[in-house]
């Protein structure tokens, strides 16, 4: 009996899991063609539900139904942000959640944070990023929500996996709050910045502890 009910529960899933990839390549097609790109990349939101409520009362999106608008809001929040070929596209006016500067100020530096609701958190470096991932009761989040993590590469300014990049730290070049993790997509590129700018140490992200965090602050 119990297997019966974990199988259709699976069954249940897989036409959701279904209808939900329909739903999100009709909504980027949708967004694509009907949709101001430029002016919904500005918008600032916490919930799909806010994101959906400013497309439609900016009319941002023209000539679609609400059904339409929810396929749109869909896609945009399920997207795969190591898709993005250029570097980290930072809202107008968006704050880093920990200090509170302005992040576009320092593209150079982005580190973003994705939800697994949608919801993106831009950091203006990857000590502020690390220090809102290891400390969830402070930024009120939590850690198994966290769907995506992306930093900027230090020649490219392309974004990498925040898990798989090389950081280098001690160097002689600091971020906009200091000392810095400064992240590379190559090992050997890390090796190459260590010798030229006096690091002290190259890191993986599962090296990576608070306490080290913390130490580039001293």
């Amino acid at each position: 009996m119990f297997l019966k009910i974990l199988i259709t529960i699976s069954l249940i899933l897989s036409f959701i899991n279904a209808d939900n990839a329909k739903a999100i390549k009709k909504g980027k097609k949708i967004y694509n063609v009907l949709c101001d790109k430029k002016a919904i990349s500005t918008i600032l939101y916490d919930t799909p539900q806010e994101l959906e409520y400013q497309i439609k009362d900016k009319n941002y999106c023209t000539h679609i139904n609400n059904q339409k608008l929810k396929s749109v809001v869909l896609y945009l929040t399920n997207q795969n942000l190591s898709d993005t070929k250029d570097s980290i596209h930072v809202p107008k006016g968006s704050k880093c959640p920990v200090c509170g500067m302005l992040t576009a100020k320092y593209p150079k530096w982005v580190a973003t944070i994705q939800e697994q609701d949608g919801k993106l958190h831009y950091f203006d470096g990857v000590k502020d990023m690390l220090k809102y991932y290891f400390d969830p009761e402070r930024y009120h989040h939590k850690k198994q929500a966290v769907k995506d993590i992306l930093v900027s590469d230090y020649y490219t300014l392309k974004p990498i996996s925040a898990k798989e990049a090389s950081y280098v730290i001690g160097s002689n070049i600091y971020g906009p709050m200091g000392n810095e993790f400064i992240p590379f997509k190559t090992k050997a590129d890390a090796k190459e910045f260590l010798k030229e700018h006096f690091g002290k140490k190259i890191v993986k992200f599962d090296e990576i502890t608070e306490d080290l965090v913390y130490s580039l602050d001293q």
